[in-house]
This record gives C-alpha cells, structure tokens and sequence, in this order.
C-alpha cells in the first residue's frame, strides 16, 4: 500500500476570525506548525529589536520591499520541506499576501491547500477589542483589514481557498467544523 503523501495547509483569514483556533486544532492532530510570521521575528532579532509593532512593521515593509511579497514564503519553506521529508503534514500560520500563496502552491501544486476561516466584521471586531494581548478599537481593527487587503493583498488567498469554515457561531461550534475537515482531510 503506498504511503499517503503529507499535506500542506495554509489557514488563511482577516484579524479576529480564529485563525489560530484552526491551526490549534491541526496541531492537535499531529500536524508540524510553521508560522511564515517567524522569518519577520527572526529578522527582528537578528537586528536586535523589540518585537513590538513599530519595530515589526517598517522591517516587514523593509524585507517586502527588497525581497518581494513572497519573501517570508521563500524564507520559511525550508521548514516546511523538512517537516514533508520526515512525512509530517505541516499547517501552515501568516500566509498573508497572493505572493505567499502563489509560491508555495507552485511548489507544491498537488499538497498544498487553504482553509480560509471567515466571520463577519462587526464579530471580528468584537473579538479584537476584548482580546487580552494587543487589542484593537472598532476603528483600528477597519483600518487594519483595509490595509491588509489594498497593501498585503490578503484577500486573494482568502478568496482562493479550498474550503471556508464560517466562523459565527460558539466556539465549540467552530472547532468541531475545523475537527470534521481535518479528519476528511487525514482520512
């Protein structure tokens, strides 16, 4: 019986839709974890800053700017590949940009999927302003989509997901829809 290849994917959604409620779930069922947000973390240590969001912000325009959009893709996929080689499916958190998407799916044109986690903004925005590290106004948390779909072109790979949990219910509600993909998916 032929091994089963391992998966790739990417959960994608705007601020407050329970993106890491999701990959928490993957990493529950066995999945490795690789954050394309840790390239921009690494590059903030490496110049020794703060990780603070006015440090964190001008570095990632910094690495777009000079490397592409793609860049944290092209800088986090050796993990990636690494976790496949060792025949782990790997979920992967922070693919923001269409740039990302594109890469890693030519790459990996037969494995790598999107899971696009949606809810509303006036529930979005609820869930950013009563979140305990770094919470956000009604107005910060519009500014930021808009900003993260005219500059990080966030929507593109939202749009082009493989499937799309809507996420408006409980909790529980939600997790039990991520549970029953994943379980497809393993299946």
């Amino acid at each position: 019986m032929k091994e089963k290849t391992p998966l790739i994917i990417a959960v994608v959604g705007l601020a407050g839709s329970g993106k890491t409620e999701a990959v928490s779930r993957f990493l529950e069922h066995g999945f490795a974890r690789v954050g394309f947000n840790d390239a921009l973390y690494e590059e903030v240590d490496r110049r020794g800053l703060a990780r603070t969001q006015e440090n964190e912000r001008p570095v990632r325009e910094e690495m777009r700017k000079n490397e592409g959009m793609a860049v944290m893709a092209k800088r986090m996929m050796p993990r990636v590949d690494q976790y496949l080689q060792e025949g782990r499916n790997v979920v992967i958190e922070s693919l923001y940009s269409w740039s990302e998407y594109k890469y890693v799916k030519e790459l990996h044109p037969d494995t790598f999927q999107a899971l696009a986690v949606y809810a509303p903004p006036d529930i979005r925005y609820r869930r950013l302003a009563g979140r305990g590290i770094r919470p956000l106004t009604h107005q910060e948390a519009k500014d930021r989509d808009y900003s993260e779909i005219e500059y990080t072109d966030k929507a593109g790979p939202i749009a082009i997901a493989d499937w799309t949990i809507l996420n408006t219910e409980s909790k529980e509600v939600f997790l039990s829809k991520v549970d029953s993909l994943i379980l497809h998916l393993l299946s």
